[in-house]
């Protein structure tokens, strides 16, 4: 079902795309062609680049297994449960608790966890984190993760390109390229939101499965929001595009920011662990 969902908001977010490009060039097919070509280049780059861009974003560092030995053998451990080779491993200097993973492919892939993360998980908890990104690593989600933030970043470009090209014309078309840059974004948003929501609560069900231990994420995730809400993460540009990598939201919640979170309530994923937990899992 999530597949599926995720098919339908990835073939909205492409239509919303064209719809931009329809509004730079209307009653001609070359914005949207032109759009769509400019999509696959983007898209192409973040397929082959969107792993290292997203580790020097996140300022990662590759540690060896002589530096961070117990990581280096619970990362191991959690991905031959979860069947797949181990990953490159990386840490982040942030007292910040979270973590991500990327990678194009199983066999090109890396974790990276905070400093902030080890402090205050222990080992149960810490394999219920891996657990959930050998979960993302292994649905290829980081693919469909760098897919749509590319789609959502050309969508702001696009619309602020068609602000451009027809606001200078008559009052008409001024206003329907203002509603554009205005909203194509804010829908960009929404969707992408929903796309990474209905992805986090997959990946929190897998990682259940490959540790077959629920309870353990779920813990790890509330002493991550309680974490997260002590230390956020600063909100800058480099932080804001890899937000949605995170396996919880790294800035401190409330308010609108909710509406638009790449990830869905903390209180409700544990309350789902915790029911897979009930059931015998």
């Amino acid at each position: 079902m999530n597949t599926f969902k995720t098919a339908v908001l990835l073939a909205a977010l492409t239509a919303l795309f064209m719809v931009i490009g329809f509004a730079i060039t209307p009653g001609s097919l070359v914005g949207p062609l032109v759009a769509l070509g400019f999509a696959g280049v983007m898209n192409f780059f973040a397929y082959w680049s969107s792993d290292k861009l997203a580790l020097r974003m996140a300022r990662a560092r590759e540690v060896s297994v002589q530096e961070a030995p117990r990581l280096h053998s619970t990362v191991e451990e959690v991905a031959a449960q979860a069947g797949l080779p181990k990953p490159r491993v990386y840490i982040v200097d942030t007292p910040t608790p979270n973590a991500f993973a990327t990678g194009r492919n199983p066999k090109h892939a890396a974790v990276a966890v905070t400093t902030g993360i080890m402090n205050i998980l222990d080992e149960r908890e810490l394999r219920g984190v891996l657990g959930h990104e050998m979960a993302h690593v292994r649905s290829r989600d980081i693919l469909t993760g760098s897919i749509v933030a590319t789609l959502a970043g050309a969508i702001s470009m696009l619309a602020w390109m068609a602000l451009w090209f027809r606001g200078s014309r008559n009052a008409y078309a001024q206003m329907v390229s203002l509603l554009a840059f205005l909203l194509a974004p804010l829908a960009a948003a929404l969707i992408q939101a929903g796309i990474s929501r209905a992805r986090e609560y997959q990946a929190d069900a897998s990682a259940a499965r490959i540790t077959h231990d629920p309870e353990a994420l779920a813990s790890a995730l509330l002493k991550l929001q309680r974490g997260i809400a002590a230390r956020p993460m600063e909100p800058t540009p480099a932080a804001e595009s890899t937000a949605h990598m995170y396996i919880v939201n790294p800035f401190r919640a409330g308010g609108l920011v909710n509406l638009f979170s790449t990830h869905p309530p903390i209180e409700e994923r544990a309350r789902r662990l915790r029911e897979m937990s009930f059931q015998g899992l």
